[in-house]
């Protein structure tokens, strides 16, 4: 009886919770999608065909700021190459790139989608989303580094966590 209300409380409490969470995120840097993608690896194999490049075993991926780490990462060229999804597993696999405002953005996760044409990243198992001292955990997280958007879901079982730190006295005096 009570629980559609209980639901409906919840995902109001996760909305609000998470609006005040991204009003402390900013945009990655624009800049790093103009860089060149270096990829190192202890193994490397493609499936030229379905166009699958899987690199294996500490793996590391740069591309400006942005810095992931993984056992297995996966890139998929789609629409002639120029579009590619990056697919990186781990325990944690691991995302972190340099806002404009300076400062950084840690996701980890056991995998993390990117998709840098529409500016998505979306982590899984286990996923933790760090940035300001404050942190939001939970199944999945979906977090849009153009329009500042995250979205975390939980199990049946668990409940998205969020940490919000205060801020700091030097910018509370100023």
């Amino acid at each position: 009886m009570y629980r559609p209300f209980i639901k409906k409380l919840q995902n109001k409490t996760l909305i609000l919770t998470l609006i005040v969470f991204a009003s402390h995120v900013s945009y990655a840097k624009k800049i790093d999608l103009n860089q060149e993608v270096k990829i190192s690896s202890s193994r490397t194999a493609a499936d030229l065909k379905n166009k699958i490049f899987s690199y294996i075993d500490n793996v590391v991926i740069t591309q400006g700021s942005l810095i992931i780490h993984a056992d297995l990462v996966q890139v998929i060229s789609q629409k002639g190459g120029d579009e590619k999804i990056y697919i990186a597993k781990g325990k944690p696999a691991t995302f972190e790139q340099t806002l404009e405002d300076g400062n950084p953005i840690n996701l980890q996760a056991n995998e993390i989608r990117y998709e840098p044409t529409l500016n998505t990243i979306v982590i899984s198992g286990n996923a933790l989303l760090r940035q300001a001292g404050s942190e939001v955990s939970g199944s999945i997280i979906t977090y849009n580094a153009e329009t500042e958007y995250v979205n975390a879901e939980s199990g049946i079982d668990n409940k998205v966590k969020t940490i919000i730190q205060p801020q700091s006295q030097s910018k509370s005096d100023q």
